[in-house]
């Protein structure tokens, strides 16, 4: 199996785990999310080590060793990204399988189960790009919105979208039903690598909101922010947000 494919069908089987744990209808809330971390988790590690004992592996619920960073492939993996969308039985969340190779986000699969029959979409299965809108709609946090993407919405006469995790987010934009995920509050590897190898294989520009590129597999995994647009946006993105400073 594929680099690719093995993402594919472990984010799938992950959010198929997820979707039991959920209907069980044993956990609730905050109680629900964590089980469902705990049990996404067991299985993407056990099968990662299984399935690609060379390589390293990050992921938000285990103890990082730092004896990834001398590694050239490290899978970085988010069981849940969106664990309170996931609690709240919404379905805006994701299972995120990542591999960063040589600090890149190379190959990465992006399940989400919460939508209707739930899609998974990967680095090595590309569909064609939607033709850009006038007015753009701009992906932002339930909560905390970015006020980069705040301020770039009305200077582009753009519209915010209000949507939960990451990854959900990042697919968004994949699939056409907006066209720039702009998030300054920080986040961490796990919750962009997939994202990102399945939206740079899309043909979607992803960066540092100052254009810098994204690197991986750090010994801090701590990322400020994140870019991800259709290639006719970004350089009016990236020139407005340097406007900002």
């Amino acid at each position: 199996m594929t680099d690719a494919r093995l993402a594919a069908h472990l984010a799938t089987i992950a959010g198929r785990i997820l979707l039991d744990v959920r209907d069980s209808a044993v956990f609730e809330g905050k109680v629900l999310g964590n089980a469902g971390d705990a049990t996404a988790n067991e299985f993407l590690c056990h099968a990662l080590r299984h399935a690609r004992p060379d390589d390293g592996l990050l992921s938000e619920e285990e103890k990082d060793d730092i004896a990834r960073c001398a590694m050239d492939r490290v899978w970085i993996v988010d069981p849940v990204d969106g664990t309170r969308e996931y609690g709240e039985q919404r379905s805006d969340w994701a299972v995120h399988v990542g591999l960063s190779i040589g600090g890149v986000a190379a190959v990465g699969a992006v399940a989400l189960p919460g939508l209707d029959g739930g899609i998974v979409l990967s680095s090595d299965q590309v569909s064609a790009m939607p033709e850009p809108v006038k007015k753009p709609r701009f992906l932002v946090s339930r909560s905390r919105p970015a006020k980069e993407a705040v301020a770039l919405a009305k200077a582009m006469g753009g519209q915010l979208v209000s949507m939960g995790s990451a990854g959900a987010k990042a697919m968004a934009v994949v699939r056409g039903e907006a066209e720039i995920y702009l998030h300054s509050g920080g986040q961490y590897e796990w919750d962009s690598c997939a994202p990102v190898a399945v939206a740079a294989a899309h043909g979607l520009h992803c960066s540092r909101i100052d254009g810098s590129p994204i690197r991986y597999n750090m010994a801090d995994p701590y990322l400020p922010d994140l870019l991800i647009c259709r290639p006719a946006y970004a350089e009016r993105v990236l020139d407005l947000v340097a406007s900002l400073d």
